[in-house]
C-alpha cells in the first residue's frame, strides 16, 4: 500500500509564437514538472519561464527529453542508434540544467517524452542509453520510467534511483503498456474513473487493463496530462480527491 505520491505532469511545451496547455495554472496542483528541452517541443524562451514557475510554486523540475521532431510533437518513433539517443538525452538534460543553475534551483529528474518513452520501455538498448546518459550527468537524478518497463530496470541496473510511473488518463494493455493514443478507449476522460483506477494502483497495488486482466503494478509518480481542454479542472479534482482518500501528494 502507497499512501504518498507524486503528481507529475509535462510542461514547458509552447514554442516561438504557438502556446500549448496552461503551465501557469497547471503548476499550482502538481509537485514535479518536465519541462520539455526544445527537441519535441519548448524553445529557450519558454524552458526559462517555466523553470522560473515551477520555483515559485515549488515544484521539483525534471527533464523531458524526446525525439528531435517539433513536426510530430516527439510522438513518432525515429531511427537512432543508441550513441545517438544517448547524445539527444544528455544534450537536453544539459540544455535544461543551464536555466536550472542560473535560477539556483536543482534539477530533480529526468522523464523521456512520448514515442522516446514508449519505445525504451519495451527495448533494453533503448531504456540502456537513456539511464546512461541520466547516469553519466548527474547520479543523483530519480528516472521517472512506466512501471514495470525496461526503463525503470536499467536505471535500478546503473544505480539510479527510479520512479515507477503510472498514468491517470490512459488505460493499459495486457502487458502492462499504455493502450496507443490513436486507439480508441486510450483516454480516460472522466475524473470519476481516473480516481478510481489511480486508488486501486496505490491502495492495492494493481491495474484493470482494457480487456479486464488484473496486472500487479508499482506506483511512485502519477502522470496527468496538461494538453486536454479540461485539464486543470481534470487535475484539481484528482488531487482533490486523492486527498480525500488520505493519500498525501509530494514529490518524492
Amino acid at each position: 500500500m502507497n499512501r504518498t505520491v507524486d503528481l507529475n505532469c509535462d510542461m514547458g511545451e509552447s514554442f516561438g509564437v504557438y502556446t500549448f496547455g496552461a503551465d501557469e495554472q497547471l503548476m499550482k496542483h502538481i509537485t514535479s514538472a518536465n519541462i520539455a528541452c526544445g527537441a519535441h517541443a519548448g524553445d529557450p524562451n519558454v524552458m526559462e519561464d517555466t523553470v522560473k514557475l515551477a520555483k515559485q510554486n515549488g515544484v521539483a523540475i525534471g527533464a523531458h527529453p524526446g525525439y528531435p521532431d517539433l513536426a510530430g510533437f516527439g510522438r513518432r518513433k525515429i531511427e537512432l542508434t543508441d550513441v545517438e539517443i544517448y547524445r539527444h538525452v544528455l544534450y537536453q538534460i544539459g540544455a535544461l540544467h543551464a536555466f536550472c543553475k542560473a535560477q539556483e534551483v536543482p534539477m530533480h529528474h529526468v522523464k523521456a517524452h512520448g514515442a522516446l518513452y514508449n519505445v525504451a520501455a519495451k527495448k533494453k538498448h533503448v531504456a540502456h542509453a537513456i539511464a546512461q546518459a541520466v547516469a553519466d550527468f548527474d547520479q543523483n537524478l530519480i528516472l521517472y520510467g512506466l512501471a514495470g518497463s525496461y526503463l525503470v530496470e536499467e536505471g535500478k541496473h546503473l544505480g539510479l534511483r527510479v520512479a515507477s510511473e503510472v498514468f491517470a488518463d490512459r488505460t493499459y494493455q495486457e502487458d502492462g503498456s499504455l493502450t496507443p493514443r490513436n486507439t480508441p478507449g486510450a483516454l480516460i476522460e472522466t475524473v470519476d474513473q481516473a480516481v478510481k483506477q489511480v486508488k486501486g494502483m496505490l491502495t492495492e497495488g494493481h491495474v484493470t487493463s482494457v480487456k479486464g486482466k488484473i496486472l500487479p503494478i508499482q506506483a511512485d509518480t502519477v502522470c496527468v496530462h496538461g494538453d486536454g481542454a479540461s485539464a486543470v479542472r481534470f487535475v484539481r479534482e484528482l488531487k482533490t480527491a486523492l486527498q480525500a482518500e488520505e493519500i498525501l501528494i509530494e514529490s518524492m
